[in-house]
């Protein structure tokens, strides 16, 4: 992280509102370091990701070194240092998903949709992700579009979803 622009980052967040809900947090948590995590949890649903600027904003507020800021970030699955789109589309691969045709689902998601698993679309409208097990084996294939379980899809079913979900911007 670059500390560099700290004066421009300064003003940004002066006047981006989701800095005063990341400052919020901040301010009930007593500033203490060991709030990292509750912290980055909340940048992480006000931006739909965690930008540089805004884990050098943290790691000041909460007087941590940048490098422990970032590690915790890469360390941890469910943060992101790039956004995941507007909607999110993740394949449960785990083993009983697999074997019930995630790999197929994914396939068809490529083919149809033109993305494969770890990237977003162009206009920033769509991120697919895949997850080792998501815990839901009895509702294999599975996939979480937009934080809601979807059991038991079929490729028909879910394309559609994942269409509709775009179309409705």
């Amino acid at each position: 992280m670059k500390s560099g622009s700290s004066l421009l980052d300064a003003e940004l967040h002066k006047t981006d509102p989701r800095v005063k809900l990341i400052a919020a947090k901040l301010k009930k948590e007593n500033f203490k370091p060991d709030a990292l995590i509750e912290v980055l949890h909340t940048a992480q649903n006000v931006y739909g990701h965690l930008p540089l600027n805004v884990l050098a904003y943290i790691s000041k507020a909460l007087s941590l070194p940048p490098s422990r800021v970032y590690s915790t970030v890469t360390f941890y699955h469910f943060f992101s240092l790039k956004s995941k789109g507007e909607h999110t589309c993740l394949v449960c691969t785990g083993t009983a998903c697999y074997v019930k045709g995630a790999q197929v689902i994914l396939n068809e998601i490529e083919s149809k949709i033109g993305l494969r698993p770890g990237q977003v679309s162009a206009d920033n409208q769509l991120g697919i992700q895949v997850a080792r097990c998501i815990g839901a084996c009895g509702l294999a294939p599975a996939v979480v579009l937009d934080d809601e379980v979807q059991g038991k899809v079929t490729l028909g079913e879910i394309i559609n979803k994942i269409i509709d979900k775009m179309a409705a911007k």
